[in-house]
């Protein structure tokens, strides 16, 4: 039995579609806050369990029987992550869970600038002294959100971040397929597993491959973070959320994002996408 939360998200229910091609409904589960949201996986024959890691008193039975658990990490950038997730793993104990795979984030670590960076590497440290085998899947930095990061750049021919720095932009759709792939290996994965883009382009990189989509030059401006925070707050963003950002740029800065591996192009058995494939996309701001 694979038992999967935040199914009602993007990630992991990629994850869901592609182990509905790998193994039988009935061995999945899927745990979700609102169980109504979950309805489609239910309409395909896998079961749907509440679950909120706010209320660990739900949590053993949605866990329960799992032979694997994939544990999607708290989105909220104002939640306490790390405490959310003490519950879910103190649950999965309870439960006898099997395996515990936690999707983490590339960069993990207690000195990144980046908030969810220290969240992650708290959480791995929990894995591991949890007693059980524990998978974290080291997700490269979500290439979607590139879409609204690099801003409206068609429009303004400019490129405006507060920091220089390379990123392997990961796209979600990929990690979440090689999350399937890894939950049905013959071989377990050993604690953390970095899952990147085969590269990883500076924000100069980005321009320049949205200058070749455009057919003209789109320059890159790199602001001094002050003013770049004062610039997103003038633009309607809450200041807490720019400097929530600030930090991704800084960490990118100073490299938290800059490895890359060919694990996920060969749990995929083809290339992951890459920056140019996000630009083309129409952009949401």
């Amino acid at each position: 039995m694979i038992v999967v939360t935040g199914a009602t998200g993007a990630l992991n229910g990629v994850t869901v579609d592609h182990l509905l091609e790998r193994v039988p409904a009935s061995e999945i589960a899927v745990v979700a806050r609102d169980v109504a949201k979950a309805q489609r996986f239910a309409d395909r024959g896998i079961e749907v369990r509440r679950g909120d890691y706010a209320d660990p008193a739900s949590l053993p039975t949605a866990f329960a029987g799992a032979d694997q658990l994939l544990l999607v990490s708290s989105s909220d950038p104002r939640a306490d992550a790390v405490a959310l997730h003490r519950n879910a793993i103190g649950a999965a104990v309870a439960a006898g869970v099997g395996r515990i795979l936690y999707t983490s984030h590339q960069g993990a670590a207690a000195g990144t600038p980046f908030g969810p960076g220290r969240d992650h590497a708290a959480t791995e440290e929990l894995l591991a002294g949890s007693g059980l085998p524990w998978t974290s899947l080291r997700n490269g930095f979500y290439a979607h959100s590139l879409g609204w990061l690099s801003g409206p750049w068609r429009e303004t021919g400019r490129i405006t971040v507060p920091a220089e720095g390379p990123v392997s932009w990961t796209a979600r759709e990929d990690a979440g397929e090689a999350a399937a792939v890894v939950l049905t290996s013959p071989t377990p994965f050993e604690g953390p597993t970095t899952l990147t883009a085969t590269v990883a382009p500076t924000f100069a990189e980005v321009a320049e491959t949205a200058s070749a989509i455009a057919g003209r030059t789109i320059e890159l401006e790199v602001l001094a973070p002050e003013a770049w925070v004062a610039a997103q707050v003038a633009a309607g963003t809450q200041e807490f959320m720019a400097r929530f950002l600030l930090g991704m740029y800084q960490a990118a800065e100073q490299g938290f994002f800059a490895g890359t591996d060919p694990l996920l192009a060969d749990l995929l058995g083809r290339e992951p996408q890459t920056v140019r494939d996000v630009l083309e996309r129409p952009a949401v701001h």
